[in-house]
């Protein structure tokens, strides 16, 4: 049976429209539709599930009283024989076993890992091999090895999916993949905030930024955010992920949770992570962008390029990591009565299209380089030289005639 239209399912319609805004072009129209057709592909999963006589569900299971919005899908804990199971509503099953989560979601993953994989891979080789090692460069190198780690994990995620939400790597690789996958989104983010802040301190503060930018202190600077990343996501680490679903040969990871769990442990973790993960990064390159394109514009139509390079920079954090924190501010911003995880359907959209920006991020700070583009002809096809060359990235170099980048001290 389908389900009724309720006001949660209106608000989270509106809200999709609402994360379009500020975004221009196809990119304004393709993420609403993206969640929209999420949640309603997830819906009709429900409705074509039609069998739970030995599936893990209760017909009989009552509802949890009025509480928090679950981020996951929430689940009654079962302990038979010293194991413990988890039980879920009809409905739930339903959108485990849905459309999005079987097909749409691992084939998406798929689409992102045969991209982003070769592009990442091959942009750490040049920018370790083929590139004087300045400290944008630097930043350069720890950002395009995040987006590579992540690509790294979705064949976990892909055969997870495509195995009908089944995880059959055990509790310890739950644990592993889960924390690296939210650890390497983070730790993008904040790289990027730390690139916005050195392309700002280089542009609008040359003779300031040229006293202490250095290598050590990118370095440094890198190790710092790695550090980060591994606290953000350590109560994934040290907290239980995987859980077989009661009566059945299915095993869950991280999507199915006790609803205890998600009301006490999970509600304060995951608003300090929409708070220090997400929010502040954000502002800081929302700052450093801002100024740095008052800059640019005010420099003359030469630096035109650098300007749309330094925006599209900015609207591709804003449309990719958004969505999903947004739905985790909502999920926690207030009560509820029903807590099937419908709307957890939604996050996990929200969550893939996170995943697009380490296919993005290749392609705005490496490929757009045409020296770029030049030494990975060169490495590719043997035209090498006896050494490095001296190349600054995208971050690195004002535009000029031959050679459309920012400039900033090394």
């Amino acid at each position: 049976m389908l389900p009724d239209s309720s006001p949660h399912s209106e608000t989270l319609l509106l809200t999709t429209h609402r994360m379009s805004l500020g975004d221009t072009g196809t990119r304004g129209y393709f993420l609403p539709l993206l969640l929209v057709c999420c949640w309603k592909v997830s819906t009709a999963g429900v409705a074509d599930y039609d069998d739970y006589s030995v599936n893990g569900t209760d017909e009989s299971q009552g509802e949890p009283q009025n509480g928090l919005c679950p981020r996951s899908i929430p689940g009654e804990t079962i302990t038979e024989n010293n194991t413990t199971f988890l039980r879920i509503s009809k409905d739930s099953h339903g959108l485990l076993n849905g459309t999005l989560t079987v097909v749409v979601l691992p084939s998406f993953y798929t689409l992102i890992f045969l991209i982003g994989l070769p592009a990442n891979a091959l942009a750490l080789w040049v920018l370790t091999t083929r590139v004087e090692k300045l400290p944008s460069t630097i930043f350069l190198i720890n950002l395009a090895t995040a987006d590579l780690l992540l690509c790294l994990l979705l064949p976990l995620k892909i055969s997870y999916y495509f195995l009908g939400n089944h995880w059959p790597f055990g509790e310890a690789m739950c644990r592993f993949t889960t924390m690296a996958f939210y650890g390497n989104m983070y730790c993008s983010i904040i790289l990027l905030a730390c690139i916005s802040m050195d392309r700002y301190l280089a542009v609008a503060h040359p003779f300031f930024a040229r006293s202490f930018r250095s290598n050590a202190f990118a370095m440094g600077t890198c190790a710092v955010v790695w550090v980060v990343a591994v606290l953000f996501t350590l109560p994934l680490t040290v907290s239980r992920q995987s859980f077989p679903l009661y009566k059945t040969e299915q095993t869950l990871c991280h999507d199915v949770q006790p609803w205890e769990e998600e009301e006490h442990r999970y509600y304060y973790y995951f608003i300090i992570l929409i708070a220090c993960g997400f929010l502040t990064p954000l502002l800081i390159m929302v700052f450093s962008c801002g100024v740095t394109l008052r800059v640019l514009l005010g420099s003359g139509e030469k630096y035109a390029l650098a300007a749309k390079l330094t925006a599209l920079m900015l609207i591709s954090v804003v449309a990719f990591y958004s969505p999903s924190h947004i739905l985790l501010f909502l999920h926690y911003s207030h009560s509820c009565l029903r807590r099937d995880g419908m709307v957890y359907v939604a996050y996990m959209g929200s969550l893939a299209l996170s995943t697009c920006n380490s296919c993005v991020d290749p392609f705005i700070y490496y490929y757009v380089s045409e020296e770029f583009r030049l030494n990975v002809k060169r490495g590719l096809f043997g035209h090498r030289k006896d050494s490095a060359v001296s190349m600054k990235t995208s971050k690195e170099t004002l535009p000029s005639k031959n050679f459309h980048h920012f400039h900033c001290p090394g």
